[in-house]
């Protein structure tokens, strides 16, 4: 036996149960009221969002804290510069994030990911123990593996979970708490030094309790993250069906899609994704040069390590509200594309001022443009990966997609890595001058790219005679892509 979900009476058995639950599930929007959708709004936000923005701080900050954990304790330090054992784990990020992230649609995030974290927690614990550089590389290198399926993985698993109105607001919060991790990874570090043991260095102490935290931490995501809405026992009969149908109105053509991997990389024979490839790649530079280089860029004013490290905070946290203001905004909005060019200009600015001024001379002017930095780099990662996402109804596209998209982005960090040089500072001139250009190349090309839509979208309405965006169109009936007469671009 059991209710109606609209009418609440109950019904009687049939002799195909699975028929019948698939009837019982299957709702339209109209049967649903805005109360229930912001009760399951709320029970995603509560449950989804800080598990996986801890998971994802938890690993910024082991990767973090080697890099200087090892360059402030000098293991071989003549032989490798901090840059290149920062740009190792990019090789495998590329290599391997797309095979990974078809396991995450294969077998759902709330599995792969939690392997994942405790991958590269068993690195740490395996770095507290390594004795040169050669032993550090071969641990990057497989925390680049296990670092690889992170960010694309969480942005198609939330995408499951909310409509496309909703999602970079929840992405930007996810990687929000990345940013906080990163104003304040550089103090633990600091910290740590000061303990003392006549055994073991400090650093290993920091190595092996970070890296059991998140052993901990992933056996407790797995048991806690659902698979989908639909298998998700915390929620009721009715409520799945509202999830389902959130999800066919307003993100994917069908729910709990199984993978098919020829299909999955069909997006590819469009233009307009090579055209996004670019885009990835010339935003993640800029990108990488803040992440990496920022505590380089303010130690070129000419303070301390200590105060160095405590005027890198701030620029973080400024940069991660304008991150946050940004993608609010831009869900609140449904638009993208002229947000990520607002992002990308007071980035380019801070990079101009840098490289216009005499940063010793004029530290006040050089530290205001570190803010400008942060404030343009954060955005732009969200805002892209939400924007294709959006644009690609299909799951198992979507996901391919946002791997491939993301491995793109951060291999931008080996141009950043090479062109940050020693024998350029305290200016870094040429390092900033690239960065800025591949910023205003990004920029080009997202305005071009939101143009191009918005003429699209009033060509098809003015050929069928109607007045419609993409919010009108339920994804539902997308399953051809761009293809369809229907689909409209959400630009």
């Amino acid at each position: 036996m059991a209710s109606d979900p609209i009418s609440g009476e109950i019904l009687e058995s049939s002799s195909d149960s699975r028929d019948q639950k698939d009837d019982f599930l299957r709702l339209e929007m109209s049967q649903v009221t805005p109360q229930e959708e912001r009760k399951l709004r709320w029970i995603f936000d509560l449950n989804l969002l800080p598990p996986l923005a801890f998971m994802f701080v938890k690993h910024f900050i082991e990767l973090s804290t080697m890099g200087q954990v090892y360059l402030c304790n000098a293991l071989d330090k003549g032989n490798v510069g901090n840059a290149k054992t920062d740009g190792w784990d990019k090789v495998p990020f590329c290599l391997f994030g797309t095979p990974i992230s078809l396991f995450v649609k294969r077998y759902s995030a709330a599995r792969v990911l939690p392997l994942m974290m405790i991958g590269f927690g068993s690195m740490s614990l395996l770095a507290g123990a390594a004795t040169n550089f050669s032993e550090i590389f071969a641990i990057r290198f497989f925390l680049g593996i296990f670092e690889a399926p992170m960010l694309p993985g969480v942005v198609f698993y939330l995408s499951t979970f909310y409509k496309r109105g909703e999602l970079a607001s929840r992405v930007g919060l996810f990687y929000a708490a990345a940013s906080i991790s990163g104003a304040f990874s550089g103090l633990i570090a600091y910290g740590v030094f000061h303990l003392h043991s006549s055994k073991y260095h400090s650093w290993q102490f920091l190595f092996w309790i970070e890296g059991g935290g998140s052993v901990v931490f992933a056996i407790f995501a797995w048991l806690w993250l659902p698979k989908s809405p639909s298998t998700w026992n915390r929620l009721s009969d009715r409520q799945k069906a509202v999830a389902d149908a959130r999800i066919r109105t307003d993100s994917s053509v069908s729910t709990d899609e199984k993978l098919n991997i020829r299909d999955a990389f069909r997006p590819f024979t469009d233009p307009m994704y090579w055209v996004w490839a670019v885009i990835c790649l010339s935003f993640g530079v800029p990108l990488a040069s803040v992440n990496n280089f920022l505590p380089q860029i303010v130690a070129s004013l000419g303070y301390s390590t200590i105060r160095t490290n405590l005027l890198t905070v701030a620029p973080n946290i400024v940069g991660t509200v304008a991150l946050l203001a940004l993608t609010f905004s831009s869900d609140y909005f449904r638009e993208r594309s002229i947000h990520i060019c607002v992002a990308l200009a007071i980035g380019i600015t801070g990079f101009v001022i840098l490289g216009a001024i005499d940063v010793v001379k004029d530290k006040g002017v050089a530290y205001f443009a570190c803010f400008l930095l942060t404030s343009g780099a954060f955005a732009p990662s969200v805002l892209v990966s939400t924007w294709y996402s959006n644009n690609t109804p299909s799951e198992s596209r979507r996901a391919v997609v946002a791997a491939v998209m993301v491995a793109i982005a951060n291999s931008a960090g080996l141009i950043s890595t090479n062109v940050f040089r020693a024998k350029d500072e305290p200016k870094y001139i040429p390092a900033l001058a690239i960065s800025a250009g591949f910023g205003g190349l990004c920029l080009l090309l997202v305005a071009s790219i939101g143009i191009y839509m918005r003429l699209e979208n009033r060509r098809r309405n003015r050929v069928q005679n109607v007045n419609i965006t993409a919010a009108d169109v339920e994804t539902e009936a997308l399953a051809l892509g761009p293809s369809s007469p229907s689909f409209r671009y959400m630009y």
